[in-house]
């Protein structure tokens, strides 16, 4: 029997990428009585014989695409609805069917709302009017991010496939990137959008995450391979300064949301759990050196996947296995790794060789070293989390008062 309480997903950076794998897969997934990606893996905790039940069936989804570019999130949605109404219909063709893919497709909405990170206004008003039209948030899938890449630095890029070509097509180092860009509200660009954007939408959520009925709020980081605390400077915890603000930010989200996770034992309490989507085919390259290389970069990702990668999943559906089985696994199957004694880890997107998904763990880098600067910088983000809404809210007021003038 279908729940009558739906999932309710904020997915961020919806239109393109692994957010629009993460929209696919979360329709696919949901839509079929038996989610694959819902079943834990042996590295997780088994579950009791009363716990151990058929995963809920939901009778239907809202899943909202928060984006940038509401045109570009439009046309993606549409292209979405598309795409599952094929793959229901497949579904439909199968063998045992039971009508639960198109009861799901009935009660399914898909809402394209407009999220800029690089703008804290436009956050605080997104949590704001969301908190407002929507009775609850089950999940929060941070997905949406950006690097500044100016140009590969190809002496570099030798050298590193020359010494170490596994980790040249896994986490190249060559890629040389902006320092100094401010957002409007004069934080680090690539910091704002990468974390604390995110930081400041689950704090504008936070509420409305708590009252989901479906169990506690999610909130699912994404953060990358590359992310380094080789690179990390505390003092310019605003990666201003940085020409490394890539490895940085995503460092960052790592320490930042297991703090977050960390922060209450309560079993009601919101989590925070972090994935990396591992090595995918993105436009990023192309950008920088054009089509014809790019086009080789895919066939090396395929090589070294045979070659025995399990780190290159490539395509955006695969890619995004590990954000969408935090989604759905049952939070008990967590209780040990998620433990305050137990080292924090993150959930990582894999594949064999032949492309089969699957989720793989990996530790949090230098946690034991940096566990206070993830407490120092909570406290920092929250502190100016609120001093920035309090000038908006005030602005806010100042501009009503100005019309009625």
């Amino acid at each position: 029997m279908a729940s009558e309480s739906r999932p309710i997903i904020v997915v961020t950076g919806a239109n393109g990428g692994v957010g629009y794998g993460i929209c696919q897969r979360l329709l696919v997934q949901l839509s079929s009585s038996y989610p694959s990606d819902a079943a834990p893996y042996d590295f997780e905790e088994k579950l009791s014989k009363e716990e151990a039940t058929s995963p809920p069936r939901y009778a239907g989804l809202t899943l909202i695409m928060a984006c940038r570019s509401v045109s570009r999130a439009k046309k993606a949605r549409d292209e979405l609805l598309s795409w599952f109404d094929a793959h229901v219909r497949k579904a439909k063709s199968e063998a045992g069917y039971d009508g639960h893919a198109e009861a799901f497709q009935k009660n399914t909405v898909v809402d394209v709302e407009y999220l800029d990170l690089a703008s804290i206004k436009t956050v605080i008003v997104f949590g704001e009017r969301i908190s407002k039209k929507y009775p609850y948030i089950s999940h929060l899938m941070c997905n949406a991010g950006l690097a500044s890449f100016i140009a590969i630095d190809w002496l570099l890029a030798i050298h590193q496939v020359l010494t170490s070509p596994m980790q040249a097509v896994t986490a190249p180092m060559f890629y040389t990137q902006n320092a100094g860009e401010l957002s409007v509200d004069g934080l680090g660009w690539v910091w704002q959008c990468n974390v604390f954007g995110h930081f400041a939408l689950f704090r504008s959520l936070e509420s409305s995450l708590s009252s989901s009925p479906l169990g506690p709020g999610r909130v699912v980081w994404c953060s990358s391979l590359e992310a380094s605390p080789s690179f990390y400077d505390s003092s310019d915890w605003q990666l201003r300064i940085t020409e490394h603000s890539y490895e940085s930010s995503k460092y960052e989200i790592d320490i930042i949301a297991t703090t977050l996770d960390r922060a209450s034992t309560s079993p009601t309490r919101i989590r925070h759990i972090v994935t990396q989507p591992g090595v995918v085919s993105t436009n990023v390259a192309n950008a920088l050196v054009g089509p014809v290389l790019d086009m080789l970069k895919v066939f090396v990702f395929y090589l070294v996947r045979w070659l025995g990668s399990v780190n290159h999943p490539i395509k955006a559906y695969k890619a995004s296995v590990a954000a969408v089985h935090m989604a759905l696994v049952p939070l008990a199957c967590l209780a040990f790794l998620s433990h305050p004694k137990t080292p924090p880890v993150r959930y990582g997107a894999e594949t064999d060789r032949w492309g089969n998904e699957r989720v793989g763990i990996s530790p949090v880098k230098a946690w034991l070293a940096n566990e206070e600067e993830g407490r120092e910088l909570v406290k920092k983000c929250d502190a100016l989390y609120e001093k920035l809404k309090k000038e908006e809210v005030r602005g806010l007021v100042s501009e009503a008062a100005s019309e009625r003038m």
